[in-house]
């Protein structure tokens, strides 16, 4: 591996692992927001105790059965990592003392959400996680990968939520569940959304001009597939592109202007890798 592609790799943990401790400081813990996981867990045993067991020191004993499982499944250089997310969130929550800036639970559940979303997913292109469901979460999508992680932490999370209510009541466990749902989107958001785009085919008699228009204004490679109509028996080249979800209203564009009765289908792709397009 490049120096450089570890050196972001810190960079990632430390930026996302500060963003997650000021989305419970600033938002979740004050308002008894529990958002799942050993976070959630811990913030239920920090308010029964009355504040006498810190919510970061909590995590990071509960953590440990769960990093050890990690060395094992995703390996040592992945475990020192998530090992230096870990500490570094529960210091960052213990230690960064700032006061909330909402006295609105669902605002506090809602910014609370995306930030934790955010920083989460920062950590995860870090290659590492938070630990906790975090860690359990990318267990799950290493062996799964059609299974994003962020869902794999909203249902795992829900969970927790129903016991946290428990303790907090219903309407507190409702505000968690929207920060769960907000953090979940945001983390799949920073892993997979950046590299999303849209396939276009598109069944046409002027596939050679649509084709030439695209690579010409879009910049963007096309393949051209055989294809033969089922009632004609007639064969047509199926045009086949991948753009960037910015280009969608230009390519379609294109389509109409040259030919307004064209068979179009258009699906979206979570991730493109190859020209054009990050291979990160």
């Amino acid at each position: 591996m490049k120096k450089r592609t570890v050196y972001w790799d810190y960079i990632y943990i430390i930026l996302g692992t500060l963003l997650t401790s000021l989305a419970f400081n600033l938002f979740l813990i004050p308002h008894k927001i529990a958002p799942g996981g050993l976070s959630g867990i811990a913030t239920v045993i920090y308010y029964i105790t009355k504040g006498r067991v810190p919510v970061g020191g909590t995590m990071l004993a509960l953590n440990v059965p769960l990093f050890i499982a990690g060395i094992k499944e995703l390996g040592r250089g992945f475990g020192f990592k998530t090992l230096l997310s870990t500490v570094l969130l529960s210091l960052f929550i213990d230690l960064l003392k700032v006061p909330s800036v909402t006295d609105e639970p669902i605002l506090a559940s809602i910014y609370g959400g995306v930030i934790m979303g955010i920083g989460i997913g920062i950590v995860f292109k870090g290659n590492a996680t938070t630990g906790g469901t975090d860690l359990f979460a990318k267990i799950i999508h290493k062996h799964f990968h059609f299974i994003g992680v962020g869902w794999v932490l909203f249902v795992v999370d829900s969970l927790v939520v129903l016991t946290a209510a428990m303790v907090f009541g219903p309407t507190l466990a409702l505000y968690a569940l929207v920060s769960l749902y907000l953090g979940s989107k945001l983390i799949d958001l920073i892993l997979e959304g950046i590299h999303s785009a849209k396939a276009f085919m598109v069944v046409s008699e002027y596939s050679t001009e649509i084709s030439q228009r695209v690579m010409k204004e879009l910049d963007r490679g096309v393949t051209l597939l055989d294809g033969k109509g089922a009632y004609t028996m007639k064969k047509k080249d199926v045009v086949l592109c991948i753009i960037n979800r910015m280009q969608t209203a230009k390519l379609k564009e294109i389509i109409n202007e040259i030919d307004p009765i064209a068979f179009v289908f258009v699906a979206d792709v979570r991730e493109v890798m190859g020209e054009g397009f990050s291979l990160e």
